[in-house]
């Protein structure tokens, strides 16, 4: 049963991590690559979709990590599981108190109504979400070698 746990609560938080990463590294690079107006449309689609789901998931990993902490409290590697907690912790912290807020805006812009500072707006965005990645992919690889 722990097994399973601590297998099940690796894969959601990873999956996690290659969303956001393909975030970062592939889906806004090809946003930021389209001409006139699709890349912004394509960010604000992006935002309202992942927008929705991603917090479930954030919060979902966070409980699942600390559940297989609290139910491995006296074993080898909880202290990486701990950490790791610690990591999604921060990195939910920062989406709620850093990119929510911008995401928040961006969902709503059209070329029609979105302020001249947009693509400052979309760049602070990217900056605060490659440290998060970075935060969430030392979360993930503690829980792999927890498992060692």
């Amino acid at each position: 049963m722990f097994n399973a746990l601590e297998v099940f609560t690796t894969v959601v938080v990873g999956v996690m991590v290659g969303v956001e990463f393909s975030v970062a590294f592939v889906l806004n690079p090809i946003f930021n690559a389209l001409p006139e107006d699709s890349g912004q449309l394509g960010r604000a689609h992006g935002g309202r979709m992942l927008g929705a789901v991603m917090p479930v998931w954030y919060i979902s990993s966070l409980v699942l990590v600390a559940v297989w902490a609290t139910a491995r409290w006296h074993h080898h590697g909880t202290g990486l599981v701990v950490t790791a907690g610690a990591l999604l912790l921060v990195s939910v912290i920062m989406s709620v108190l850093l990119l929510v807020p911008i995401n928040n805006r961006g969902k709503t812009w059209t070329p029609d109504n979105r302020p001249a500072d947009w693509k400052q707006q979309m760049n602070r965005w990217d900056r605060f979400h490659y440290v998060r990645v970075a935060v969430i992919i030392a979360a993930f690889a503690l829980l792999v070698a927890s498992l060692t």
